[in-house]
């Protein structure tokens, strides 16, 4: 899987998925390159020919088990992986080629249907208050992405005004 993904001429476009459930965020355990073993938001890469939105949901339904929908767009970034340096001696002419580079675009999300549980290519999952985030040592992207998904989800449970 992670082969496919390395040292393209292009970005990959990657998609994920913050599901709030009872005031804890939905994070899952990478299984696999890159970022194998780290707690990250659930997501992947999209397909072709298929939406954003259905990226999302096919996503988490295959890491999570939860059927989901897709409320409202939290972020879009770009995360960056860079490849071995040379080290010929000689000054490169252009710089390396990245090994990863993934554009992501991160998605409040509510489970409608099913139990959280490790699926597909992640080992683990957890529900965290938000207070309890670091000690998921989450990088810094996905912190400000889970952090502005719980001011999210607080505004849209409060009452109009």
């Amino acid at each position: 899987m992670g082969g496919k993904r390395e040292f393209l001429d292009h970005p990959v476009v990657g998609v994920g998925g913050v599901v709030i459930l009872d005031g804890c965020a939905l994070l899952i355990r990478r299984g696999s390159e890159p970022m194998k073993g780290v707690w990250s938001i659930p997501g992947g890469t999209l397909e072709l020919g298929e939406t954003l939105v259905e990226g999302v949901r096919r996503e988490l339904r295959e890491e999570t088990s939860l059927d989901v929908r897709v409320l409202d767009l939290i972020e879009v970034f770009e995360r960056i992986f860079p490849g071995p340096e040379e080290d010929s001696g000689a000054p490169q002419a252009a710089p390396a080629r990245p090994r990863y580079h993934f554009v992501i675009v991160d998605y409040l999300c509510e489970a409608i249907a099913g139990t959280p549980r490790a699926a597909s290519d992640v080992t683990d999952v957890a529900l965290v208050q938000e207070e309890d985030l670091p000690a998921y040592n989450l990088t810094v992207a996905a912190t400000r992405v889970v952090r502005k998904a719980f001011a999210m989800a607080r505004a849209r449970t409060q009452p109009a005004r």
